[in-house]
């Protein structure tokens, strides 16, 4: 069973950063794809930042591009998303999710395309 646990929300002044780390379990294989989406209220989910683990290769939402990073360690199954220059419409609920394998049913910041999910974790920024 695959499982993906999610830390490092919070709360924080425009400008400020924060990093969001996900662990997952249960998945064989080295090469999945890996990432962070976020929904806010109203609003569809959508890809912020996804990784295929082993090539390294990212994947960026253009509202995030410059200002947030996704790396792996594979030593430890993490991904982790810095996010530096937060904003107030960075404000959501970011979740954590992972696909078995280099081949994808959609683009890498496709919701739909990804198969497990974690339980989210809230990001808050204040003007």
């Amino acid at each position: 069973q695959v499982q993906l646990v999610e830390s490092g929300g919070g709360s924080v002044q425009a400008g400020g950063s924060l990093t969001l780390s996900c662990a997952v379990s249960g998945l064989t294989s080295s090469r999945r794809f890996m990432g962070w989406f976020r929904q806010a209220p109203g609003k569809e989910r959508e890809g912020v930042a996804t990784i295929l683990t082993g090539s390294g290769r990212t994947y960026y939402a253009d509202s995030v591009k410059g200002r947030f990073t996704l790396s792996q360690d594979n030593a430890r199954n993490t991904v982790a998303l810095q996010m530096n220059s937060l904003k107030p419409e960075d404000t959501a609920m970011y979740y954590c999710a992972a696909r078995e394998g280099a081949v994808l049913p959609g683009t890498p910041l496709d919701s739909w395309a990804y198969n497990s999910w974690g339980q989210g974790t809230q990001v808050t920024v204040s003007s």
